[in-house]
């Protein structure tokens, strides 16, 4: 009865929707004449979505594998093409997929939603939109293009992922779709710095990105990011990933495209000129030993480690290579640029300290800079997610915001250490340092907030939190006997 139920609901769902497209392409060849392109370019989008809605109510997993095809990509689409508003297409497909989880054919288990992750992201969701009241008064837009990556799009990627994801196929997946997109970004730097930039690059370049992207006549690789900054972070996130998961208990042929796939990203990395990814590296590395419970593997780990670091800020080898030179800088204490953040940190804690809600969301970054001119905390750069949390909700709300990361760490590497499959436990080992890595890596830049790492440690939060129940159904499935009566 249901599932006769869940196909009515389809085939009515499918029919008002091709009517609604009819109807909508009737009008537009009507008026085409006089609107040019514009309208025929909108009848090709509508009858994509429409198309991407009745697949996602047939495959409601593919809401969250759309949605990552797209925050990896859409910046080729917005350098290259340009003129639309693809940014807000994020949005744009959370909603398809909302949409689907109430027409889907499949009954939605929503007691799935019952979990401290999602009661966590409603309440930083809800303390978010209760700042457009801080006192401080920061512009309402600045707070609406704020709210989006700070607070909307974690709980609904939380939200949706719960739903639709649910199987150790799923995660699977997910490995598969992170590392295949960040190798293409890897190809592509290397595209950039040794053959040349394309059109779209090269624009982006002069209308202002050479002010960080040029550094002493050489270039940043950004690849299809939206900066040096986060291709180089995402490259250290998916880089140690991928060498975790080179370490677990595969076949002898996956470890070694695993292991080869983690160099060439961490080289993607070191051409970045990123240097506060190498922290991502190294938190997430110990971590990621920690939570194996093997002593000697540990040891080991921890002396290559310790080595690989002594070299790096105790020694000048490798200095002739401008890209190793640059990393070693990120352990200079009398670094130029990092002095000017302990500046900048020195001056918002004086500034902060007498408001303890923060100047409100909007009012520091991009956004700051755009809407809220006439504020003091717009003048000042963040150049970290750690600062901006504590400029936007004051010290109060960046102590909520970190309890809250250091609950979820905690979580998850207390759901980890209990997993009993040897191969899921290397996976989600493998997204817990991840994750580790990048909410470290976010005190030097801002990652954790921006696409396509927001996305993957938001998914990552889920599958974690699932791998209770992943690893129940995989050790259904050993025990399950080979003569059934």
């Amino acid at each position: 009865m249901v599932k006769s139920s869940g196909r009515e609901r389809y085939n009515k769902l499918k029919i008002i929707l091709i009517s609604i497209a009819i109807a909508l392409s009737i009008g537009i060849g009507v008026f085409v004449g006089d609107a040019g392109i514009i309208l025929p370019v909108g009848a090709i989008a509508l009858a994509i979505l429409v198309g991407i809605e009745l697949y996602f109510i047939k495959k409601p997993n593919a809401i969250i594998w759309v949605l990552l095809c797209f925050i990896f990509t859409f910046m080729i689409l917005t350098r290259e093409i340009g003129g639309g508003p693809f940014g807000i297409m994020q949005e744009g497909i959370m909603i398809l997929g909302c949409l689907t989880l109430i027409f889907s054919p499949d009954e939605q288990n929503w007691k799935t939603l019952n979990n401290d992750l999602c009661l966590l992201m409603l309440t930083w969701l809800i303390i978010s939109v209760l700042e457009i009241a801080n006192p401080a008064g920061a512009s309402v837009q600045g707070w609406l293009q704020e709210i989006r990556a700070a607070a909307l799009y974690p709980f609904l990627v939380v939200v949706i992922g719960f739903l639709v994801l649910k199987r150790n196929r799923d995660l699977n997946v997910f490995l598969g779709l992170i590392i295949g997109f960040s190798l293409l970004a890897a190809f592509n730097g290397m595209k950039q710095l040794y053959i040349g930039l394309s059109p779209g690059e090269q624009r982006f370049i002069d209308e202002g990105g050479y002010v960080t992207h040029i550094l002493f006549g050489r270039l940043r690789v950004f690849s299809f990011y939206s900066d040096a900054g986060q291709f180089g972070a995402s490259q250290a996130h998916i880089g140690l990933i991928a060498l975790v998961l080179s370490l677990g208990p595969f076949k002898m042929w996956k470890r070694v495209l695993l292991f080869i796939a983690s160099l060439i990203l961490l080289y993607g990395m070191l051409i970045s000129g990123t240097r506060g990814a190498i922290f991502a590296l190294i938190v997430g590395v110990f971590v990621a030993l920690v939570l194996s419970k093997k002593f000697k593997v540990m040891i080991i780990g921890g002396l290559i480690a310790c080595s690989f670091l002594f070299v790096l800020k105790y020694t000048y080898i490798g200095n002739s290579n401008y890209e190793i030179y640059r990393l070693r800088t990120a352990f200079d204490p009398k670094e130029a640029s990092f002095n000017v953040r302990i500046t900048n940190q020195q001056i918002l804690r004086e500034y902060l300290s007498t408001r303890p809600l923060g100047g409100g969301l909007g009012v520091i970054g991009v956004w700051g800079l755009e809407y809220n001119k006439d504020k003091f905390l717009s003048t000042i750069a963040p150049d970290s997610y750690w600062v901006k949390v504590w400029a936007m909700y004051g010290i109060v709300g960046f102590v909520i915001w970190f309890g809250i990361m250091m609950y979820i760490l905690g979580k998850c590497c207390g759901i980890v250490w209990n997993i009993k499959d040897e191969r899921l436990k290397i996976k989600m080992i493998a997204l817990t340092s991840g994750f580790a890595g990048i909410l470290i890596c976010s005190y030097g830049n801002e990652v954790i907030n921006t696409a396509p790492s927001s996305y993957i440690v938001y998914i990552s939060w889920v599958l974690v939190f699932l791998g209770p129940k992943i690893d129940e159904e995989l050790r259904k499935k050993v025990n399950i006997p080979l003569v059934q009566d």
